[in-house]
């Protein structure tokens, strides 16, 4: 499975062209400010309305950026940092080419709701359009500027409702990108089981059955050289289920680990009493009762010091019972563990519990 990567996104090549599309309404103010170039405030109002512009569309691309890395917004002082400046290019704007610098009124409104949360931004709007309304009324010669205000608050919705759709966007991003890791953590998880169950048991045969050919060179050669082609034939089949489980291909047999089963107790010399037949056990309870007889008897091979060994199969149960000393410690070793995440998942219970003697190892599915 492949990691989540945590690469730059792209901007996209659209998004300022967007933006820039509604500084068209800035060529009145421009124009004013033309008309008037031979005065001191028309070279300042020229000025100011072209930098107000290169620091709103500034604003803009910062805030896409911020979006392209999961970020919904600035901070309170970068937020500040961008809308102060604005602010104030607006104020000069307004008092160099007098009504028309107004225009300047929107985009502030605009950034506002862009930059801050929506409690302060909708405060700020407010504050921008009362202001607007109290201007028309209060300087002479000016024109009723309840237009301007309605402009702010309409531009100020629509926009509110665009960074709400980038926001909700921005949270599926995240959310798909913590399942991915989640995702990721999970195989890494079923990987790390399923190789200490497989390892697990057939490196414990590998080492009981070269201990039995050591003790065995100079008693019986014959019975050595059977040991050995044992220990080449386990040691294959063990490369062949480690690239199985890399592979993603988990499936057991409960055949094949019943016969692994009596090869293993038998090369430990642990009498064994396991069925010949799984015929009662259902198809799709075979590959969790493989496990178990799996974790079953590489824990009776490990630790148990176990003289005898019998293994139960009915319709619904499997149990691996011994007559050793049962596991050391009280908690429950990883491959325990995985053993109860996949009888859980098929709705079973795992049941352990200590004889006298012996050690008992059963999962019951209803």
């Amino acid at each position: 499975m492949t990691e989540p990567t945590n690469l730059p996104r792209p901007l996209g090549r659209w998004g300022p062209w967007f933006a820039a599309v509604w500084l068209f309404f800035l060529l009145d103010p421009l124009s004013v400010a033309w008309d008037i170039r031979d005065t001191a405030k028309g070279v300042v109002g020229l000025g100011s309305t072209i930098a107000f512009a290169v620091l709103y569309m500034a604003i803009w691309i910062q805030l896409r950026r911020d979006r392209a890395n999961l970020i919904t917004r600035p901070t309170v002082a970068g937020a500040l940092a961008y809308f102060i400046p604005l602010l104030g290019i607006a104020v000069i704007m307004t008092i160099c080419i007098g009504q028309s610098g107004t225009a300047a009124a929107v985009y502030c409104a605009v950034a506002a709701i862009m930059l801050f949360r929506f409690t302060i931004g909708i405060s700020v709007v407010a504050g921008i359009a009362g202001l607007v309304i109290v201007l028309g009324a209060a300087v002479p010669h000016w024109a009723n500027l309840l237009g301007t205000a309605f402009g702010v608050c309409a531009a100020s919705v629509a926009v509110f409702g665009i960074q709400t759709m980038m926001v909700r966007n921005i949270q599926l991003i995240t959310a798909h990108e913590e399942n991915a890791g989640l995702a990721v953590e999970n195989e890494r998880t079923r990987f790390a089981r399923d190789l200490h169950d497989i390892l697990g048991h057939s490196l414990t045969v590998i080492t009981v059955k070269a201990e039995l050919a050591q003790r065995l060179l100079d008693v019986d050669i014959e019975r050595t050289r059977a040991e050995l082609a044992d220990l080449e034939r386990l040691s294959r089949d063990a490369l062949a289920d480690v690239r199985r489980a890399v592979e993603g291909y988990r499936e057991l047999t409960l055949p094949g680990e019943l016969a692994r089963a009596r090869t293993a107790l038998q090369a430990a010399e642990i009498r064994a009493e396991i069925p010949n037949s799984t015929d009662d056990v259902p198809s799709q309870l075979r590959e969790l009762f493989a496990w178990v007889v799996r974790e079953g008897i590489t824990n009776v091979l490990r630790h148990s010091g176990a003289r005898a060994c019998s293994i139960v199969l009915t319709a619904n149960a499997v149990e691996v019972r011994d007559d050793g000393t049962g596991p050391c410690g009280t908690a429950p070793g990883s491959g325990l563990v995985g053993l109860q995440e996949r009888a859980s998942a098929a709705g079973g219970t795992v049941v352990t519990r200590a004889l006298n003697p012996g050690y008992s190892l059963r999962v019951v599915v209803p």
